[in-house]
C-alpha cells in the first residue's frame, strides 16, 4: 500500500512539474519593433495569397517583397498603386497607401526601382488634464526607398534597396520628436524554367533581408527601438495545364532579426521565473544593430523551441487564365505567443493590355487582426502596354 501511495505522489509531482514548465513556456512574448507598419503587406496580389511574395511571379509591387525580381520582368517598366483601409470596423481615417515602380535600363546596365508608402493613423483629438480640447494630432509612419537590381546569370538576379524612414507619433508633448531612420534590403531571386508537355513550368527560389538599419528614437536617443529587420525565404512552383490555364503554389518563411526585450540575456534572468526575463531600458538601448541581429537567433528565454515559434509562414495559390484573369487564396500563420496573426485570404485580378486591377480580402482566424474582413486594392500600369495603346 505504501508503494502505491509513494508512486502516486511521484506521479502527481511529475505532472505538476510538467504543467508548471508548460505554463512557463506558454508566456506571451512577442517581438517589439519600431515602425511596425513596414511589415504590412501593401498590395492585393501578395495579400490575397496569405502575404507571400519572396519567390512568387514578379509583379510591380516586388519592391516590398524582393526587389531583385524586377530584373526578371519582361516589360520595360511600370507603376503600381495600392490602398489598404485599416480598422474599418472602428474608424474611417486609418489606412496605408503604397506607390511603387521600376524601369529597366538594359540587361547589361540593370533596373532601377522606387517606392513610397504612407501609413496614416488618422486624426486624434488631444485634451489636457482638465479635459479641455487642445487641438488635434495626425500621427503617421512613412518610408521612401530606391532600389537597384541586375541579372548576374541567366536565371539569377540580386538587388539592393536603400530606405529612408520617418515616424511621427506626435501628441504635441514636450521632449517628443519625429523618429528618423535609414535602412537597406539585400535580396536574390532564382528562376528556373522547366519544359513540359503542357508548356513551360517555373521553379522560383528567393530570399530577402529587409530593413537592416538604424534604430528609431522619439526622444533623441534616450530610448530606442529596432526597425523590423527581417529574414525571409521563399519558394514557388508554376505549373501550366495547357496554353491558357496554369496554377502557381507559393510558400514563404519569415523571422524578425531583432533582440527580444524579454530575453535570456536579461541581467537577472531565471528560466523558471518570467518576471526576470525583462531587460532594463538601459541594457536594451546599448545593443547595437549587428549584435542585435546575431543575438536574435539565440535570446529566446525558453531556448530553441521558442526561437522556432518566431518563424511565421505563409502559403498561397494562384490560378490564371491566359494571364488575364486571376483567382487567389492563401493562409498566414504566426504562433499565439508571438502575435497570433492567423488568417485566410482570397483575391482576384483582371489584366487588360496596359492596366491591371487586383483586390484582396482577409478573414482572420484570431480575433486580434486589425485587417479582418478588409478589402485591399491594387491598380497597375504597364509601360509597354501603354506604348501599344498610344501606337
Amino acid at each position: 500500500m505504501k508503494r502505491f501511495f509513494l508512486l502516486g505522489l511521484i506521479s502527481l509531482a511529475t505532472t505538476l512539474l510538467y504543467a508548471q514548465k508548460d505554463q512557463i513556456f506558454n508566456v506571451y512574448n512577442p517581438l517589439i519593433t519600431g515602425v511596425p507598419s513596414l511589415t504590412i503587406a501593401p498590395d492585393a496580389i501578395g495579400g490575397g495569397m496569405g502575404d507571400v511574395g519572396i519567390a512568387s511571379n514578379p509583379t510591380l509591387a516586388s519592391q516590398y517583397w524582393n526587389s531583385s525580381k524586377y530584373a526578371m520582368m519582361e516589360s520595360t517598366g511600370g507603376l503600381t498603386l495600392s490602398y489598404t483601409p485599416w480598422l474599418r470596423k472602428i474608424v474611417s481615417d486609418v489606412d496605408l497607401a503604397y506607390l511603387a515602380g521600376y524601369y529597366n535600363l538594359g540587361e547589361q546596365v540593370g533596373t532601377l526601382s522606387a517606392s513610397l508608402r504612407y501609413f496614416s493613423l488618422g486624426n486624434i483629438a488631444l485634451r489636457d488634464a482638465y479635459n479641455k480640447n487642445i487641438g488635434q494630432a495626425k500621427p503617421y509612419e512613412m518610408s521612401f526607398d530606391l532600389g537597384y537590381s541586375r541579372k548576374l546569370a541567366e536565371n539569377f538576379s540580386m538587388g539592393v534597396v536603400l530606405r529612408f524612414v520617418a515616424s511621427d507619433l506626435s501628441t504635441k508633448q514636450e521632449g517628443y520628436y519625429t523618429g528618423i531612420g535609414f535602412g537597406a534590403d539585400v535580396n536574390g531571386y532564382y528562376s528556373l524554367p522547366i519544359e513540359m508537355a503542357t508548356g513551360t513550368s517555373k521553379l522560383g527560389l528567393g530570399f530577402n533581408i529587409s530593413n537592416i538599419g538604424t534604430k528609431i528614437s522619439y526622444d533623441k536617443g534616450a530610448t530606442s527601438n529596432f526597425m523590423p529587420t527581417n529574414l525571409g525565404v521563399g519558394a514557388s512552383y508554376l505549373y501550366p495545364f495547357d496554353k491558357y490555364n496554369r496554377i502557381a503554389l507559393n510558400v514563404d518563411f519569415n523571422k524578425l532579426m531583432v533582440p527580444s526585450r524579454r530575453s535570456k540575456y536579461a541581467e537577472n534572468y531565471d528560466a523558471s521565473n518570467p518576471d526576470t526575463w525583462l531587460m532594463s531600458a538601459d541594457q536594451y538601448n546599448k545593443i547595437g544593430l549587428v549584435k542585435g541581429i546575431f543575438t536574435s537567433f539565440s535570446d529566446a528565454p525558453q531556448g530553441f523551441k521558442e526561437e522556432l515559434q518566431e518563424i511565421n509562414f505563409s502559403t498561397g495559390l494562384e490560378y490564371a487564365y491566359n494571364e488575364q484573369f486571376f483567382i487567389r487564396a492563401g493562409y498566414h500563420g504566426e504562433h499565439e505567443n508571438k502575435g497570433n496573426r492567423k488568417f485566410f485570404s482570397a483575391g482576384a485580378g483582371f489584366k487588360w493590355t496596359a492596366f491591371r486591377l487586383d483586390v484582396g480580402y482577409l478573414l482572420s482566424v484570431a480575433q486580434n487582426n486589425p485587417l479582418d474582413q478588409t478589402l485591399r486594392f491594387t491598380l497597375s500600369f504597364d509601360m509597354d502596354g501603354l506604348k501599344e495603346l498610344t501606337d
